[in-house]
């Protein structure tokens, strides 16, 4: 029996958790595409034009986040935190393609 109340116990505070999670990863990802932009930019690997790109499509996710919280009184629904998630992958492909183009910032 008190398996079984440990296990609900734990099944709670990790319910109680994740939507703190999922802010942690969603602010995280932000800083680390910035950051990632930013080496290329550095380094050369991204052009001007490349890096203007991308620049606005990380704008237009973090609007996107402002206005899907905006509509949810400062929360994210697990659809929002998805849809999100994907789109930060795309940029974060889109990052990557661009780094490793073979063009470079003169």
């Amino acid at each position: 029996m008190k398996t079984g109340k440990l296990i609900l116990s734990a099944a709670a505070l990790i319910a109680l958790c994740a939507p703190l999670t999922f802010a942690q990863n969603i602010h995280h990802r932000k800083v680390n595409q910035q950051t990632r932009i930013a080496q290329g930019v550095n380094s050369g690997q991204l052009t001007p034009g490349e890096t203007a790109h991308l620049e606005r499509q990380q704008r237009s996710i973090n609007h996107e986040e402002r206005n899907m919280r905006k509509a949810d009184n400062g929360h994210l629904t697990t659809a929002d935190r998805h849809a999100l998630n994907r789109r930060q992958n795309r940029a974060s492909r889109d990052i990557y393609a661009k780094k490793h183009n073979d063009r470079v910032s003169r």
